[in-house]
């Protein structure tokens, strides 16, 4: 690994919500978060752990202004005898690097990051919720801090990660959400940042999102930018569909999203010997599945809600229910399952849960 990382604590606690109910997605932070430097010349140097703070940046610093700026996602989970389990974090830090290289970012030291993931998650393990549904999110993050407005890869960066303890992502909870079909915005495309975890691929999303909330749908369902015919994306997360007794999902295309938990969905339903394509799916595919009965199930992938059943889809007017409305039975076994893979609840055949 090389490198010590260097640990400040906190003198203050932060005050912690009253209730789990009051969780939601993504409003409370611990006490501590990690940081790192990147200086051309030298590296990725100073790793530490101090207090949760602001950060302080040039208004010139070039994520303002050319989004140079990747992400991830992963959450933790306490079991029942007070064990502390991760869902295959290094899988997650392969794919940041993944899209450090898609946007000129300084690769990561892998065993350094998880380290200091071991390391900031044991010192505020006492944010971790012990209520089923609620977990401790992680979000690592890196911005590109050179203060120049040069079209240009930054010279300097930050790496860091916050912790934050999550209830539901959505309001419904393990419930079917309603999804819109959207077919006048374009999110990616092969050969663009699709594939990448970056900031700018979920900000090309959020008017397509604000319109179909006002049509009273949960997410978006992303067509492709060439033909848009095709399957790709449901806002934040991959998707499936069972059409008879076959599963099918998106071919990984260079405009999606090569998700955790897709992949680990993906080896689930092979464990259990269901039939699963990853191809082509088109738009028109669905409808007809679903005209003649065959379509009877669709669910979303993704860390921040695990398994979102689709109860809806809406495509041009056109509303495909499915179950009547409610959640499957596959998409309520895959969720069963990984989640108390997650919790260690169950037997762990894959080693996906990693002790801290």
């Amino acid at each position: 690994m090389g490198q010590t990382i260097t640990v400040e604590l906190s003198s203050a606690k932060k005050q912690k919500p009253a209730s789990p109910a009051l969780l939601g997605f993504g409003k409370y932070f611990t006490d501590h978060m990690f940081i790192m430097n990147y200086d051309q010349g030298e590296g990725w140097h100073h790793p530490r752990i101090v207090p949760y703070q602001p950060i302080l940046l040039d208004p010139a610093a070039k994520v303002f202004h050319y989004g140079q700026t990747v992400f991830e996602g992963m959450k933790v989970y306490q079991t029942l005898d007070q064990r502390i389990l991760m869902f295959r974090p290094a899988k997650n830090i392969q794919r940041l690097n993944a899209s450090n290289d898609r946007l000129s970012i300084p690769p990561l030291n892998e065993e350094l990051v998880l380290e200091a993931l071991r390391q900031l998650v044991l010192i505020d393990r006492d944010w971790i919720p012990s209520e089923q549904g609620n977990s401790l999110y992680i979000r690592p993050f890196i911005i590109a801090t050179q203060n120049t407005l040069g079209v240009a890869p930054s010279e300097n960066y930050q790496f860091m990660i916050i912790l934050s303890p999550v209830g539901s992502y959505y309001e419904e909870g393990i419930n079917p959400v309603s999804i819109y079909v959207e077919d006048q915005f374009v999110r990616a495309v092969p050969g663009g940042m699709g594939t990448a975890k970056a900031g700018g691929n979920y900000a090309a999303g959020l008017k397509a999102q604000q319109l179909a909330s006002v049509k009273g749908y949960s997410q978006v369902l992303w067509l492709d930018g060439v033909h848009r015919k095709y399957i790709e994306e449901v806002g934040s997360m991959n998707v499936f569909f069972k059409i008879g007794n076959t599963v099918l999902t998106p071919a990984l295309n260079g405009s999606i999203l090569d998700g955790v938990t897709r992949d680990s969905v993906l080896q689930l339903l092979r464990h259990w010997n269901i039939p699963v394509q990853e191809r082509l799916i088109s738009i028109d595919e669905l409808i007809d599945a679903f005209g003649s009965g065959e379509l009877v199930e669709a669910f979303g992938t993704g860390t921040a809600a695990v398994i979102s059943p689709i109860g809806e889809l809406c495509f041009q007017g056109k509303k495909l229910t499915l179950q009547e409305g409610k959640t499957g039975p596959l998409a309520a076994q895959v969720y069963d399952v990984i989640t108390g893979i997650q919790r260690g609840s169950i037997p762990d055949p894959f080693g996906w849960a990693k002790e801290l």
